[in-house]
């Protein structure tokens, strides 16, 4: 039995081995096929590609034959425009710095205040002709707004009597350089800011300060002009301070966006940006004809004087004032620049005066009230200041002055107030000559007339 079973196994296994033998043989088989069948597709695909690539180019060669190589034209094309936007750009980049017209700085012409046509820099939005941003409103704008700084005496009375003491004070506002001259840089402000000066001055963008004149003020608008003599600028100072550009008010809409840039509280320059809440707002502080610009950009003490400009980088007004009340909340104003340029222009060529020693102030020897706007609507006056009296033998009545007479302008300037008044005169010396616009009833109206008065020396009474 042992011997059966031993040669069962070697038969089973002979023909175990002969199975595997077979299936190996139709394994080699199949994948020889099957290498055969890949190989064909491969060159199948070889031969199609050589075809359709030379049906490419034969037609691309017929295309061009036929028509011009207009694809590679208009492919192009975008190179070539942008190329033109980079040339445009650089050219609007090259902004002159602002100078006085030729004719402007011939000695004797009066100085003038140049309308702008526009910011012309790469930042601007060629489609709508404004800047793209705050940010580059501002930094187009800076080099033309200063710091001020007044100091001034003020009177106090002391706590426990009746005496005063006078002590010194400081405040801060803003300016905008509007022109210069062959002698001086002109600067544009509030009257408010320069009021009661002993000494102003000015701190440019590159923080170097100089010492200002007033060169005029017009307290019933609250508008004044500055002057810094060019000689005291550094060269260093002078490129780095430009002449602001002027835009128009009167083409102001409201919500438009606008920016307002000041010496706030006195820390120097900061922006502040809003819209145009309304126009033509009347307030108690002014006499504008055409009203005030309301804003909701912040405007702060020390921002008085200070520009609001629109998104083109011009300026459109001049920050003066703001409602502070617990109830209220972003209502700021500034003066229309349409309404104040007129006026700063003649402020800008009047001659810079220093105020006069106290016993060689001029005189003129009248009494007066102020005719408001409400009191000249009530009794259809003009306003001004009402003459109640004029003293026997004073230049007032040589020079024909009557009581009832309403004085609007004293050498030019418009007059705000009695107080106001008194204090022009503290840069007139005894013997000057000055003109007076004057208004006097007649047959039931007033007709306007001008009147000059040689200032005489005030005599004391008994």
């Amino acid at each position: 039995m042992y011997e059966y079973y031993n040669y069962e196994d070697r038969a089973e296994k002979a023909r175990q081995e002969e199975i595997k033998k077979r299936e190996l043989e139709q394994a080699k088989a199949a994948k020889k096929a099957k290498r055969k069948k890949w190989g064909s597709m491969i060159a199948m695909a070889i031969v199609f590609g050589l075809i359709a690539g030379g049906v490419f180019v034969s037609v691309n060669y017929v295309n061009d034959k036929l028509f011009g190589k207009k694809e590679q034209i208009a492919q192009v094309q975008p190179f070539d425009n942008a190329s033109k936007n980079e040339e445009k750009a650089e050219e609007t980049e090259k902004i002159a710095k602002d100078e006085p017209k030729e004719e402007d700085a011939e000695k004797g012409e009066p100085a003038t205040i140049n309308k702008s046509e526009g910011v012309k820099s790469a930042q601007m939005n060629q489609a709508s002709d404004t800047i793209n941003s705050v940010s580059a409103v501002a930094k187009e704008a800076m080099p033309s707004i200063v710091a001020i700084t007044n100091k001034s005496l003020q009177e106090v009375q002391m706590m426990f009597s009746y005496e005063t003491r006078l002590f010194e004070s400081e405040s801060a506002g803003s300016g905008i350089i509007v022109s210069q001259d062959d002698d001086e840089l002109l600067i544009l402000t509030n009257n408010h800011v320069v009021d009661g000066a002993q000494t102003l001055t000015v701190k440019f963008i590159d923080d170097e300060a100089c010492e200002a004149q007033v060169k005029g003020t017009d307290a019933a608008m609250d508008v004044a002009v500055i002057s810094v003599p060019l000689s005291d600028l550094k060269s260093s100072t002078k490129e780095a301070i430009k002449i602001a550009l002027i835009g128009d008010s009167d083409s102001l809409e409201i919500g438009e966006q606008v920016v307002a840039i000041g010496n706030a509280l006195g820390y120097g320059q900061s922006v502040t940006t809003g819209i145009v809440s309304a126009l033509d707002r009347d307030l108690e502080m002014n006499k504008l004809d055409g009203g005030l610009i309301q804003t909701d950009a912040a405007i702060n003490p020390g921002n008085s004087g200070g520009a609001l400009l629109n998104m083109r980088g011009e300026v459109i007004g001049i920050n003066s004032a703001k409602l502070s009340d617990t109830t209220v909340e972003g209502m700021c104003y500034a003066i229309p620049i349409s309404e104040a340029v007129p006026v700063a222009e003649e402020l800008m060529n009047r001659e810079n005066r220093d105020k006069v020693d106290e016993d060689e102030v001029g005189y003129m020897g009248i009494v007066g009230v102020l005719i408001s706007e409400s009191d000249a609507e009530k009794y259809s006056m003009p306003e001004g200041i009402y003459l109640q009296q004029i003293v026997e033998g004073s230049p007032a009545e040589e020079a024909g002055l009557q009581v009832g007479d309403i004085i609007e302008k004293f050498d030019g300037i418009r007059i705000a107030s009695y107080a106001d008044l008194q204090k022009q005169m503290q840069y007139y010396r005894v013997g000057e000559t000055v003109d007076l616009v004057i208004y006097r009833q007649k047959d039931g109206h007033y007709d306007q007339q001008t009147i000059s008065i040689t200032l005489g020396k005030r005599v004391e009474q008994n």
